[in-house]
């Protein structure tokens, strides 16, 4: 087992700069998830750490070695595609013997690795068949086996969960936890879907834009997101956002929207008087918004106009207008309610998130 440094790594096709300078430790044994839209640079990262893709500058590191230069099939890594790329006409066992093959490996040897990962991966009864008699699910774990036979140094993900069923790839990610659990062996995972990089990630890193945003564990991205970008691509549904203006009077703050006046939390005063008489982003979960009670205070509540209700059994969506703001709770799932009715609800003010319009900086990101 190693881990991996990536030290300034840029990419350049031609005049497109792809990877802007990634800096990345990943320490050994260490699952972590690269995350974020399509074309913000994380497979490209990826690929330069499998020897895929040429570095155009920076430094890649495999434990101690400087791994720039090295062809992939020396960089002791194993690779688990979006594409399963099994071969039809071989047996499971085949598939996953191919490679120790190829590398001259004893006969006793490779039966007894392929024999360890398919229990390991519950296909033991499936190693005479062909991919083709085959599941998804079970074309997956054979593309897992094929990399676990190896026992390399880093397993390198590129969206592996991609082409299966939304069950599937649930049942899929609780596997892949338990197997980094069982093997220990450091795992870089890309993905778009920031649900599964939250299961699955030690650290999270979200990238956009060839840049990375912002790395950490999942609770500390979710809690403590370093900007605006951030803050909405984690959590599911999205952060809402909306434009206000914060005005003080002596010690007090108010956020000031159209639609609502909200009290500044005592703890965030301070961080805001600079933007005094200035409009910021206000940032609110849908889980932080609930229906109001008779006993809170004006200061934490907005009228809203019901748009659509989606109920969803443990919890109703609410996607509700307040003045110009589009907005979605996540309320009770007992509450009767249709299009176009007004609903007063409340926030937690301990959860609002302040950041800067021009530079989209959380201006008041802290533990919670």
């Amino acid at each position: 087992m190693s881990s991996v440094s990536i030290r300034d790594v840029h990419k350049h096709y031609d005049d497109f700069h792809a990877v802007k300078g990634v800096s990345l430790e990943i320490n050994d044994h260490e699952f972590v998830v690269l995350v974020g839209p399509s074309g913000c640079g994380k497979t490209t990262t990826l690929r330069m750490v499998a020897g895929l893709e040429s570095i155009t500058t920076g430094e890649i590191a495999i434990g101690d070695l400087v791994v720039n230069d090295l062809p992939p099939m020396d960089r002791d890594i194993a690779m688990v595609f979006q594409n399963y790329a099994l071969y039809p006409h071989m047996s499971v066992f085949d598939n996953m013997a191919f490679g120790l093959r190829m590398r001259k490996f004893p006969a006793a040897e490779v039966d007894r690795r392929v024999k360890d990962a398919a229990g390991i991966l519950g296909i033991h009864d499936h190693l005479h068949r062909k991919p083709r008699q085959l599941s998804g699910g079970q074309r997956q774990r054979v593309a897992l086996g094929r990399a676990i036979v190896r026992n390399p140094q880093v397993f390198l993900f590129d969206e592996p969960l991609s082409n299966l069923d939304a069950k599937l790839r649930v049942q899929m990610r609780v596997e892949l936890k338990k197997l980094h659990a069982r093997l220990e062996t450091t795992s870089i995972y890309v993905t778009h879907d920031q649900v599964e990089a939250m299961t699955l990630g030690d650290r999270v890193v979200v990238m956009r834009d060839g840049l990375i945003q912002q790395v950490g564990e999942p609770f500390s991205l979710y809690s403590q997101p370093a900007n605006k970008y951030v803050a909405g691509f984690i959590g599911s549904p999205a952060m809402n956002f909306a434009k206000a203006q914060i005005i003080y009077s002596d010690d007090r703050a108010i956020a000031k929207h159209e639609g609502f006046n909200i009290d500044v939390p005592k703890a965030l005063v301070s961080a805001l008087r600079p933007y005094n008489n200035q409009s910021v982003w206000l940032g609110i979960r849908p889980e932080d918004l609930r229906t109001a009670q008779p006993d809170d205070p004006e200061g934490v509540c907005l009228i809203t106009s019901v748009e659509v209700a989606e109920q969803l059994g443990s919890e109703i969506l609410l996607d509700v207008r307040c003045g110009d703001a589009a907005l979605v709770a996540s309320v009770e799932p007992t509450l009767k309610v249709r299009p176009g009715d007004q609903v007063k609800l409340a926030l937690n003010p301990e959860k609002l998130h302040f950041f800067d319009v021009a530079t989209e900086k959380s201006i008041t990101s802290r533990k919670f």
